[in-house]
């Protein structure tokens, strides 16, 4: 398909997508020989002065009529803005300790509205023990927009990757899938307890957070892994009143996606089943070698910029 070009000649934006422009971005970027994970996958993860764990970055954001409506309650907004950062420390096992917030937000927005919205950011750091320790705040002539940048630790050796799973492996997903019908987007929880358990108890492969919906991010998960996947669609745990393109491509479910070895499958469930017997555990299909007939075309979740 041959891509449109603006004005000025040069393609727009909407016309290559975020994985293409954020393809093109970190192929400039030097890398230096401390990082040991850095741009492409969940978080930032660089040596630290300690030799047990490794410091770990991430920053994240809510823009006002894409992440959030304007009419929200301010105190769900500060929420999820705090909690999509937590998440991605979830996909990786680490372990959340300090937040800055960035507040960028139209002179019009009340006093109120700012100060449940930080009633709602320290609550939810709370929820993780994390400390709100500074930040920066601008004006805008545009939306409101709430960025989040958290650090913490996760122990060598311990933290997951998006690119290391493994052919035949079983893909399975925490919770259910397509709640953000129902506003699950601006009040879940991140599965950090979770995924500590999980790689304290298990060997995972590769793991990451669904927040795109599982039709972008299994993709992703598979490339990051070179391998395809295969997937039976009628497993998909469904959230109440939600339908199976909606579990595939609505996003925002902030649930585990992870890949681990079939020979563990039994005890996984078993052990689940009674260390969180309220959270469910869905094994969806495996990973394996690419073929056009085993890597199902899936309906995309969402997509930035397109």
């Amino acid at each position: 398909m041959k891509r449109r070009r603006s004005a000025s000649g040069r393609t727009r934006l909407g016309e290559v997508g975020e994985d293409a422009l954020i393809a093109s971005l970190l192929g400039g970027l030097p890398v230096p020989r401390r990082v040991i994970a850095g741009a492409g996958d969940d978080c930032a993860i660089v040596e630290s002065q300690g030799k047990k764990n490794l410091l770990v970055l991430k920053t994240d954001c809510v823009v006002e009529k894409i992440h959030f409506a304007p009419a929200s309650d301010p105190i769900h907004v500060g929420w999820k803005a705090m909690m999509r950062t937590l998440s991605d420390f979830a996909a990786i096992s680490a372990v959340p300790q300090f937040a800055l917030i960035t507040l960028i937000v139209p002179a019009i927005r009340s006093t109120s509205w700012v100060k449940k919205l930080y009633r709602g950011l320290r609550r939810a750091a709370s929820r993780f023990d994390v400390g709100i320790v500074g930040g920066e705040t601008s004006a805008t002539r545009g939306p409101s927009v709430i960025s989040v940048s958290v650090s913490g630790f996760v122990e060598k050796g311990r933290w997951i990757s998006r690119g290391g799973g493994k052919n035949g492996d079983d893909l399975f997903v925490t919770g259910r899938l397509g709640g953000s019908l129902r506003g699950k987007h601006l009040q879940f929880i991140p599965r950090i307890e979770e995924s500590r358990w999980l790689t304290k108890n298990f060997r995972v492969h590769a793991m990451m957070d669904l927040s795109d919906g599982l039709g972008a991010d299994l993709p992703r998960l598979a490339k990051a892994s070179k391998l395809g996947f295969k997937i039976n669609k009628k497993s998909l745990p469904l959230a109440r009143g939600a339908k199976i393109d909606n579990a595939i491509s609505d996003g925002e479910d902030y649930e585990l996606l992870f890949a681990i070895s079939p020979r563990d499958r039994k005890r996984l469930q078993r052990d689940w089943h009674e260390e969180f017997p309220r959270l469910r555990l869905t094994r969806i299909g495996s990973l394996n070698r690419k073929s056009k007939i085993e890597n199902p075309k899936l309906r995309s979740g969402y997509v930035h910029f397109q």
